[in-house]
């Protein structure tokens, strides 16, 4: 059974920082992409940022390029978002999702594995 299970999310003050994790069981986890999205209150689930199965580079919305990381540790099972120079705009729930191989990496549609999500909000 495969699991993706995020850190809690948290309160952060506009300019702030904050780091979140994903811990992957039950799939064979360097052969999937793993990636963020996020889904604020009335609006539609959006891409945030993913990585390939190897670690080899990352794609990001342009909301957030700049600003937020991600990376992936494949000995660990884990993916992780660092996210820097928080606005408040980048509150909302964040969702961990796995895919072998999406046709589209940044449609949420094309991930078959997802997190339960956890709350981040930026205060301003």
């Amino acid at each position: 059974q495969v699991q993706l299970v995020e850190s809690d999310g948290g309160l952060v003050q506009a300019g702030g920082s904050l780091r979140l994790s994903c811990a992957a069981s039950g799939l064979s986890f360097r052969w999937y992409r793993m990636a963020w999205f996020r889904q604020a209150p009335g609006k539609e689930r959006e891409f945030v940022a993913t990585i390939s199965g190897s670690g080899a580079g990352g794609e990001y919305a342009d909301s957030v390029k700049g600003r937020f990381t991600i990376t992936r540790d494949n000995a660990r099972n884990m993916v992780y978002l660092q996210m820097n120079s928080l606005k408040p705009e980048d509150t909302a729930v964040y969702y961990c999702a796995a895919a072998q191989s999406p046709r589209y990496y940044a449609d949420y549609r094309g991930y078959n594995y997802w997190g339960q999500g956890t709350q981040v909000t930026v205060s301003s």
